[in-house]
């Protein structure tokens, strides 16, 4: 029998293409080509799993990520509809309205931008109103751990709305009143 690494290659030189061509045809080329080499990523770390034929397999591997992918943008996107819905008559009646709209679509494209345990995270303590204790219990860690994550979040939170286009106000400012 092949070694490992050994195995792994010949399952890769005869695989790679046709799992990226059938990511391809679910994704664009970037995000394919991450899938792909997710997928090998998984089969390497699983290899006794990967049956013969191994295309199958690797197949509904790369399936289950092109699926996991498209929950996440679809999430990020309802959230952001969610935040367009919640927005007030008052807050579209700012005194420039331009500048406004332009703060509201940098946050949004901020928000949108963030990874999923961020989002995650932001959205427990901050939408759902969750104390830290009860947040910690939903993700399943400690409560010193979901203080990290949390910092952590509203950091990258505070950096992508610095970053964005148009920004006039400090966003550890809105990081802050996040916090509240």
């Amino acid at each position: 029998m092949d070694d490992p690494e050994s195995r792994f290659t010949r399952l890769y030189d005869e695989n790679h293409r046709r799992v990226l061509a059938y990511a391809l045809t679910h994704a664009e080329p970037h995000t394919a080509e991450d899938i792909a080499g997710e997928t090998f990523l998984i089969a390497w770390r699983r290899l006794d799993d990967v049956g013969d034929p191994a295309l199958p397999w690797l197949l509904g591997v790369a399936r289950n990520l092109l699926h996991k992918q498209r929950d996440r943008r679809r999430r990020g996107h309802v959230l952001a509809a969610r935040i367009r819905a919640l927005t007030t008559p008052a807050d579209l009646a700012a005194w420039d309205v331009a500048e406004h709209v332009i703060e509201r679509e940098a946050a949004l494209a901020a928000i949108a931008a963030l990874p999923e345990r961020d989002l995650e995270v932001l959205a427990l303590v901050n939408w759902h109103g969750l104390e830290p204790r009860q947040a910690a219990k939903v993700m399943g860690c400690s409560v010193p751990a979901l203080a990290v994550r949390l910092h952590r979040a509203r950091k990258r939170l505070a950096r992508a709305l610095d970053a964005a286009p148009g920004r006039r106000a400090p966003a550890a400012k809105v990081a802050e009143e996040a916090a509240r």
